[in-house]
């Protein structure tokens, strides 16, 4: 068989929303990325191969990249088509300056030496040939953590004693079980009635085995407690766990069927998923191990890169076959840090992760698995690698000596961190502002989102305009500005699970500004009617002693941040 050899600087190992975010983010900045995936789509649990629905930080919404992507979608496929999704993602990756994609790509072994990862390999279906890259750093979002047991990288699998962090959720005595894996199955609402036989290999249900389980149908949900394989290996034994999930499943839609009244006479099933989505499996130990408290008290670290505000979301290991509560849930108050040094290896000096293998503990890890939240630590892994290529330093050592810088450049990227203040330009912070209305201090404060559910948008419309001067004739680069794209936004799902016929389309959000023109010394540069993003860059190379953002909007609608660089 061929084997073809790539040398580059940044080695990402799954395409889910993590790996993605870290190879896009890495490429963005320069860095010579290759994302190597072993599925034929992105997205891992979020794809049309598993079909979970983006779920974060509550309260608290995602932007950067991932934020990127969700509006993007919104703008592409209003009637929440997975192929159309997949589309998006695909788009961003492959036509990426600086990213090589292979897909269908699965890792199968890695090359180390000095504590250091040289190589991965990976076999591709598709064209029956062999992939050898060899990178300078390595990044593993596989989920299952393909490259902890290739290069030796320290790992944890299973729940932590209570004793071990001082964690009141965890269990008494240390054991390998872990939260179990789905087969999503999704429905639609038709005009007429709808008959439904089951395969004769279809578990038999009845209502008490549902017990609390909610099982009608309904808007803006989906089976996700359709779970099994907690008290199994959650690795060795997916394909066994498969076959009893796909039995699940389709007994499930069997009860809701012919099972009594569900309301579901009019509804057919749709598809069912045949690849498992799982929540847990391997963690990596990192240079810090997040735990329960810090995530519950909202501990501020010093290396903060992402945050989370999903509650602590532990589920039985037994998943359905539990009698009792599926979950046990404690929320968050405010959203939490993600530290960097829970994003690399402790003792594989070139290896980060992001994802749902990231450096915690078992009980923190039922919150930072949902994927908005493993999307920002792909974002936040990728830019530590970009400055740990840029002065050929280890993770480790990028994180000591340069988090100032590597924290700038995510807020620059439009990524919220608990605790900081974006740095402005000193061009911007210098100037005379003049606004049409309103306090326009807002848009050089450094936050760039409601903080508290306290407004922090400038909001104008047609006609309303923010003008910096200067006081004499100033070089610039480029223009940056944030949009508000989440004020009373209802979805923040990338697709839905359960598609009810008179469901709305999904739509940008009414907050976006969509029309706007600048203009340098009065002379227009740049005018759009279509803005679909929250953020917004305009490279320039032009001098001048004014800057000038107009509205051109006939509602009102708000914008964070306008800088002048």
């Amino acid at each position: 068989m061929k084997t073809i050899h790539h040398q580059t600087q940044f080695c990402v190992v799954g395409g889910g929303l993590a790996g993605m975010c870290a190879a896009i983010t890495a490429a963005r900045h320069g860095i010579k990325t290759i994302l190597m995936h072993e599925r034929p789509v992105l997205g891992g649990n979020a794809s049309s191969e598993i079909r979970m629905f983006i779920c974060g930080a509550m309260n608290w919404m995602e932007t950067g990249l991932i934020e990127e992507l969700r509006l993007e979608n919104c703008r592409r496929n209003p009637r929440q088509n997975y192929s159309i999704w997949d589309s998006v993602l695909y788009e961003k990756a492959a036509f990426q300056e600086n990213l090589t994609l292979l897909l269908n790509c699965s890792c199968m072994d890695a090359e180390t030496a000095d504590g250091k990862i040289k190589s991965v390999k990976g076999w591709q279906l598709t064209t029956q040939q062999f992939h050898v890259v060899e990178a300078d750093y390595f990044a593993d979002c596989s989920g299952d953590s393909i490259l902890a047991g290739l290069s030796g990288a320290e790992y944890r699998i299973g729940r932590e004693a209570a004793s071990e962090f001082d964690e009141s959720l965890a269990v008494a005595e240390a054991d390998r079980k872990t939260m179990g894996m789905s087969c999503i199955l999704q429905a639609r609402e038709t005009d007429t009635v709808q008959h439904y036989t089951p395969p004769s290999w279809a578990k038999k249900l009845t209502e008490a085995d549902f017990g609390s389980r909610m099982h009608q149908l309904g808007p803006y949900q989906n089976f996700w407690y359709l779970e099994l394989g907690g008290n199994q290996d959650s690795i060795a034994d997916t394909e066994k766990v498969r076959d009893e999930l796909l039995a699940l499943a389709f007994g499930m839609w069997d009860h809701i069927k012919n099972g009594g009244d569900h309301g579901a006479e009019k509804w057919e099933l749709d598809w069912v998923g045949f690849l498992p989505g799982k929540r847990e499996s391997i963690r990596y130990v990192g240079d810090h191990i997040l735990n329960q408290d810090e995530l519950v008290n909202s501990v501020e670290f010093d290396d903060v890169v992402a945050y989370g505000g999903w509650p602590v979301d532990d589920h039985h290991p037994d998943g359905f076959e539990h009698k009792g509560k599926a979950n046990t849930v404690k929320w968050m108050k405010q959203p939490y840090s993600i530290p960097a040094r829970s994003l690399y290896s402790k003792n594989i000096s070139n290896l980060f992760f992001a994802g749902r293998n990231i450096s915690t503990s078992h009980i923190a890890l039922s919150s930072t698995r949902v994927m908005a939240t493993c999307a920002l630590c792909g974002q936040a892994a990728g830019t530590i690698a970009v400055f740990a290529a840029r002065n050929q330093v280890t993770p480790r050592q990028a994180v000591t000596e340069h988090i100032a810088d590597i924290q700038k450049t995510l807020m620059d990227d439009d990524c919220y961190l608990p605790g900081k203040i974006r740095q402005i330009s000193k061009l911007t912070a210098g100037a005379v502002l003049a606004v049409s209305n309103g306090d326009g201090e807002l848009l050089r404060n450094g936050i760039d989102r409601d903080i508290n559910d306290v407004c922090n948008a400038w909001r104008g419309k047609a006609g309303d305009f923010a003008e910096y001067t200067f006081d004499k004739a100033e070089k610039i680069s480029g223009i940056r500005i944030v949009f508000d794209s989440y004020r009373s936004r209802p979805e923040v799902l990338n697709t839905l699970g359960i598609y009810y016929k008179d469901r709305p389309d999904f739509q940008l959000p009414e907050t976006l500004v969509r029309a706007f023109h600048i203009e340098v010394d009065g002379k227009e540069v740049y005018r759009t009617t279509e803005n679909s993003q929250r953020l917004f860059r305009l490279p320039l190379d032009c001098s001048g002693k004014s800057v000038k953002l107009v509205l051109d909007d006939e509602v009102e609608r708000g914008v964070f941040a306008f800088e002048v660089k």
